[in-house]
């Protein structure tokens, strides 16, 4: 005889009885593996910012400051020692007085016997449908400006244009017998004027009266 099986046992043999269907367990699907959850970056560290030029110390500045200067000054140095920077541009007047004498519109009078420290600065000669004028500039001894104009345009017209709003203040009194006249001129400007039949002369500037005078009196 064979030994009682206990009552919860499971039977051991699968086989169902004569007329019923076998019973087959359904598969399980195999579970999906469980998707990480998406971390999000960690944010990049801002950089250290760097020293600002304008946390330089003064020292700095004031060095920086020195290279700077320490060429410009030698380039100015070498201008005005060895390229004569500070000095005007020089010109001949000879074409412009050759020119006014060629037209034959005036008797033209030529500075004579002023010497190297006046510097002739611009000279021109001029034909206009009231008449001819010769302009010759200088810069004086004394380093102002001095002017010589001579010129056939009326003078009631050649005053006003040249001398604003100039008003005559009596005689020069230069040598020489001719009759000059001491005029007011524009700004801090004087002059000498003559007045002839058939031209007009001005000698006007800034410069000193003793200058204007001398330039006056060169005239041949």
């Amino acid at each position: 005889m064979e030994a009682a099986q206990p009552a919860d046992r499971t039977p051991t043999d699968a086989t169902p009885p004569d007329g019923q269907p076998a019973l087959v367990e359904p598969a399980t699907a195999p579970s999906a593996a469980p998707q990480p959850a998406a971390v999000a970056p960690e944010p990049e560290p801002a950089p250290a910012p760097g020293k600002a030029r304008s946390e330089r110390s003064p020292k700095d500045m004031a060095l920086s400051l020195l290279i700077l200067l320490v060429p410009i000054a030698l380039l100015l140095a070498f201008y005005r020692g060895f390229l004569g920077g500070d000095s005007p541009v020089t010109v001949d007047p000879a074409p412009a007085l050759e020119q006014a004498r060629s037209a034959n519109a005036f008797p033209v009078s030529e500075p004579t016997g002023l010497g190297d420290d006046w510097r002739t600065v611009n000279a021109r000669f001029r034909t206009e449908p009231d008449g001819s004028t010769l302009r010759i500039g200088y810069v004086t001894p004394e380093g102002r400006g001095a002017q010589l104009v001579e010129s056939n345009v009326p003078a009631e017209k050649l005053l006003p244009a040249e001398l604003t709003e100039g008003q005559p203040q009596g005689a020069a009194d230069l040598p020489g017998g001719l009759s000059w006249q001491r005029y007011t001129a524009r700004g801090n400007e004087q002059a000498l004027v003559l007045l002839e039949p058939n031209r007009t002369v001005i000698v006007v500037g800034d410069a000193g009266e003793t200058e204007l005078r001398k330039l006056a009196t060169s005239l041949r």
